[in-house]
């Protein structure tokens, strides 16, 4: 069996960093969007689930200030077009303490 050249097993050691790397970008991009998936998750269940003005309504009035300026593609604002839309006897930023929700 012939040796190979330092040349070739240069050749073979980046090819198998490059493998590597692949991987490694692969498993980062699937942990981002985990966290993504469950910090989403949360906040849908404290839109839903919570009734206390300054979790459940201020989170909904910022999200739809802030929404709006972080979507910039059509498709992404459709997802959230319940969501965006101010709701009926639901605080905002500007009235959260004062009374008018209830």
């Amino acid at each position: 069996m012939a040796r190979k050249t330092i040349g070739e097993r240069l050749a073979q050691l980046e090819a198998q960093r490059k493998t590597l790397q692949i991987r490694l970008s692969k498993q980062e991009r699937a942990i981002d969007t985990r966290r993504k998936v469950l910090i989403g998750a949360l906040v849908l269940h404290r839109l839903a689930n919570d009734r206390d003005v300054h979790i459940g309504g201020g989170l909904a009035a910022w999200l739809r200030s802030e929404l709006p300026k972080f979507l910039t593609r059509d498709g992404d604002r459709d997802l959230f077009d319940d969501l965006l839309k101010p709701q009926a006897n639901e605080p905002t930023i500007g009235n959260i303490g004062s009374g008018s929700a209830v």
